[in-house]
């Protein structure tokens, strides 16, 4: 995956918290790490990605971030429940900006949330992963993005 490919998830990300929070969140660095030991947070949403590409991005974030972007949100539920929910739309709002980016052959799956990081059924332990390091309100978070082209 090359720099400006990965810029479409940092840019979705970006979009997001503007939108639904009215303000900005810091994107650091991207890295690239092992999938033996992913990168993750309380709860990850993923997305299996198909198509040209294939592989998994996925948005992970402490439950404390979920919750105060709930409450800028005005959503006072902030349960477990609530918390999956917004992990999965996040993760399916960056994904869905991609597939806008890249075309109908970037296929997204529906979004499902993990406690922690994804298992090697789903991230395969002998690819590796970009990280892009994500903090809003001093939580930090990241969207991992392992994918390959066929």
């Amino acid at each position: 995956m090359k720099e400006d490919e990965l810029q479409v998830f940092l840019e979705g990300v970006q979009n997001y918290f503007a939108q639904m929070a009215g303000e900005e969140i810091f994107v650091g660095t991207p890295y690239l790490i092992e999938n033996d030991v992913p990168e993750a947070q309380q709860y990850s949403g993923v997305i299996a990605i198909t198509g040209r590409h294939k592989g998994v991005v996925y948005f992970t974030a402490p439950a404390d971030m979920v919750r105060r972007l709930l409450g800028l949100m005005g959503e006072p539920d902030v349960s477990e429940s609530n918390i999956m929910d917004l992990v999965g739309e996040v993760a399916n709002t960056i994904a869905g900006n991609a597939r806008k980016k890249f075309g109908d052959r970037f296929e997204i799956s529906v979004p499902f949330v993990v406690h922690g990081a994804p298992d090697e059924s789903i991230l395969p332990r002998q690819d590796r992963s970009f990280v892009i390091p994500l903090e809003w309100k001093m939580h930090r978070a990241a969207i991992v993005v392992s994918l390959h082209k066929e």
